[in-house]
């Protein structure tokens, strides 16, 4: 037993130090992306019909690094404004399975070949799934928004504008995404650590060792788990370690991001039944079909898929970067305990307290923010993520446009 736990200790403790430097890297990127790609530019691109904004979406979501529950905020934003069903589906498709950070990570646990592959792969969803709802595009009202200018730092053209938009970008790169994962990301190790230690060699072969049917059984397996696109990473080099073949741990990298309950209900509510359907065919061809060519592309070329990808970094960086990255998760789990330990109180004079639901993540509770923060009155907002409560300050409070901009967003809302 002891045995057992010093070993799966280890084992943690090296698959962290792999993906930590690539992960760090990842999160100064996103943060990148987060400026030079404002939610805003990818509204403006995504409107109209036929087959490019259905290009531009998939392309846009590839690198976002946002999870499935993450992306629908957004995913619905942008239908919202403007975007038809066919590029929100895109976007909807390409965005989970993949990210910045997840690519680098992949990188660094799998090798160069799923590196490429995964983002290409979650491309081609994206291009599959919307462009079965163009044919039905005749059939799709036009959508508008009533939101008002984005009253944030960041958007300002005075001279903080550039310190603002820095400070913003460093924020959501090491601050709101690494309290999305942080939890995910702990677990995720700990399962490979667990399966790497514990699980026999080639333990997996016989049920997932290759072919349509053992891809088949782990989909149904991955489509109603939820583990975002860089948690999922260390629990699929296990996998491929105890015997289970890449196209099949490709499946589970696909289904498991790609697909959550959360993330079905608001489709099928929002976009309707057909979307819903169309995007579940199209998660489950894609990961399939991407599996058995993955597998005959490792077949073909003799290579293996690498479950540690071990580069010319020094040791010493990459034991620093561990440190580093136990420290920013160690701070979103500070922030998090704290928020759910201080009680959400703020008298009716000065303010009011909304019941929001359907907030899944760091990245909703941002959303939350934002949106309210652009309505009519408002000073300061503060939102309890745990509790699902937020705190809305300032004068003449127009309730009526505060639940109108957050269910349009997805949330359901009432007051306190």
């Amino acid at each position: 037993m002891t045995g057992h736990l010093m070993s799966a200790v280890a084992e943690f403790w090296g698959v962290l130090t792999e993906m930590s430097p690539y992960l760090l890297f990842g999160f100064l990127v996103a943060g990148i992306l987060s400026i030079v790609i404002s939610q805003k530019l990818v509204e403006r691109h995504l409107g109209g019909r036929g087959f490019l904004p259905v290009l531009k979406a998939s392309l846009f979501g590839v690198p976002l690094p946002l999870c499935s529950c993450g992306v629908i905020p957004v995913a619905v934003s942008l239908r919202h404004q403007g975007a038809t069903r066919a590029a929100t589906t895109s976007f909807l498709l390409s965005t989970p399975q993949t990210g910045v950070d997840s690519i680098l990570v992949t990188f660094s646990l799998l090798g160069p070949v799923f590196a490429v592959f995964r983002p290409l792969a979650a491309f081609v969803s994206g291009l599959l799934g919307g462009g079965l709802l163009i044919p039905f595009e005749k059939d799709d009202p036009a959508h508008g928004s009533s939101t008002e200018p984005c009253a944030e730092s960041c958007c300002y053209n005075g001279d903080n504008a550039l310190r603002g938009r820095l400070l913003h970008g460093l924020r959501h790169g090491f601050v709101t995404l690494p309290g999305d994962i942080y939890k995910s990301l702990a677990l995720g190790i700990a399962l490979a650590a667990i399966i790497s230690s514990i699980v026999p060699d080639d333990f997996f072969h016989g049920v997932f060792g290759g072919g349509f049917a053992s891809m088949l059984l782990m989909m149904l397996v991955g489509l109603p788990l939820y583990v975002c696109a860089t948690a999922s990473v260390p629990i699929a080099a296990a996998l491929i370690a105890k015997g289970v073949s890449p196209g099949t741990a490709f499946v589970f990298l696909t289904t498991g991001p790609a697909t959550n309950a959360a993330t079905i209900v608001t489709i099928w509510r929002t976009m309707g039944r057909r979307t819903a359907v169309l995007y579940l065919l199209t998660v489950s061809v894609t990961a399939i079909g991407g599996g058995l060519i993955l597998d005959q592309v490792y077949q073909t070329t003799g290579q293996q898929a690498m479950t540690h990808y071990h580069s010319m970094m020094p040791l010493w960086l990459k034991s620093v970067s561990a440190l580093v990255l136990c420290a920013i998760c160690g701070a979103a789990w500070i922030r998090s305990w704290k928020t759910s330990a201080k009680p959400a109180t703020l008298s009716p004079e000065t303010g009011t307290v909304l019941q929001v639901s359907g907030m899944t993540c760091a990245h909703c509770a941002e959303t939350v923010r934002k949106t309210l923060s652009a309505c009519r009155g408002v000073s300061s907002v503060s939102v309890d993520l745990k509790q699902g409560l937020a705190q809305v300050q300032g004068h003449e409070l127009d309730f009526e446009q505060m639940r109108s901009q957050l269910e349009s967003s997805g949330y359901r809302v009432q007051k306190k």
